[in-house]
């Protein structure tokens, strides 16, 4: 179903009380229960970080949709078109290529900086990826951030909490707030949040001007995926 550009703005289902239970449970429970109490068991139990990493994102993934249907979906009567997940004009396929390049290249420009002030881009993921680097590691890295990732991330970041935001304040606040929750969410790999703010902006973008999810969560694949294989074969 495509979007009428007009109506995705106008208004949206929600109040202030599904934004502020999914913010809590986005910023404060599902980080403490998941990311830091449920990392710890499974790369007890697994052994392995890369493997701990990915299943957690996976169990990431279900909580959060499910918490969104949940919670502001299902109650409204709304379904996922809702959260941004329609079709987008085939037209717009050149401009997801070119946010692409532009995501990479301020990537590239980032570490280049980073390099020259002394800093670095390894961070837990990247060690963990680099130190289970085979054939088994890659594909499931890829999968875990070219693919699981994009998918919910979009979904949240821009489906909803932008959509919630620019139905209030506008796109110029839509932008700055959904992208600083966005950077938020990827601490503590501190060295990455200027990257994730400038995609986060990227990906919100896209959604402003198609009113789809979908451009954003194939922009960020690809870059998620160029991004492992870099890493591994760097």
């Amino acid at each position: 179903m495509k979007a009428n550009h007009n109506q995705v703005w106008a208004k949206d289902p929600w109040s202030a009380k599904e934004l502020i239970i999914m913010v809590l449970l986005s910023f404060v429970l599902v980080p403490w229960l998941v990311e830091v109490k449920l990392y710890a068991l499974l790369e007890k139990w697994l052994g392995n970080a890369l493997y701990a990493g990915t299943l957690m994102g996976f169990v990431l993934s279900i909580v959060y949709m499910a918490s969104l249907y949940f919670i502001a979906l299902y109650p409204n009567k709304a379904g996922w078109s809702e959260v941004g997940l329609r079709s987008f004009p085939r037209k717009y396929w050149r401009d997801i290529l070119l946010w692409s390049v532009a995501v990479l290249a301020l990537g590239t420009v980032m570490l280049l900086m980073m390099t020259l002030f002394g800093g670095g881009y390894d961070n837990s993921k990247t060690e963990s990826l680099q130190t289970h680097a085979n054939v088994l590691g890659i594909l499931i890295a890829v999968a875990a951030g070219g693919v699981i990732s994009p998918i919910y991330e979009e979904i949240l970041y821009r489906g909803f909490l932008y959509r919630w935001f620019r139905t209030r304040y506008g796109a110029g606040w839509a932008l700055f707030l959904s992208s600083s929750l966005f950077t938020i969410a990827h601490i503590p790999t501190y060295n990455t949040l200027p990257l994730n703010f400038a995609s986060g902006l990227i990906f919100a973008w896209t959604f402003e001007k198609t009113g789809s999810v979908v451009p954003g969560i194939i922009v960020h694949g690809l870059t998620n995926t160029v991004g492992v294989l870099l890493t591994v074969f760097a």
